[in-house]
């Protein structure tokens, strides 16, 4: 079975914190109802530096991504119907959805 990267990017903050509570409990929902599908749940980035190509650091990201999960699924349909369901979609977010490739391991 193929292990499958689910990346968050964008999404709106809850405007209350009941409304934080809420929506972290559809997703643990979502994340219980894929069972053991989920290799590594719930991943949030924070602290996001980018080493540019000169060397230099700046202080963020050059792109939306808040975090990820990987899973594993038997093809790329049902790794994007189980995106499909996540609650971060409510929430105004997307989600990329890529196969992770097996590199060989060098000797």
């Amino acid at each position: 079975m193929a292990q499958y990267l689910l990346v968050y990017l964008g999404g709106n903050q809850p405007s209350s914190p009941e409304e934080g509570k809420q929506h972290f409990a559809k997703y643990m929902e979502w994340l219980s109802s894929l069972g053991d599908s989920v290799v590594s749940p719930a991943n949030p980035l924070k602290n996001t530096s980018t080493v540019n190509p000169d060397g230099t650091v700046t202080t963020g990201g050059t792109t939306t991504m808040s975090g990820y999960t990987i899973i594993e699924a038997d093809s790329i349909d049902a790794a994007l119907s189980s995106a499909r369901t996540c609650p971060f979609l409510d929430i105004g977010g997307s989600l990329e959805v890529s196969e992770l490739a097996q590199m060989p391991m060098q000797k």
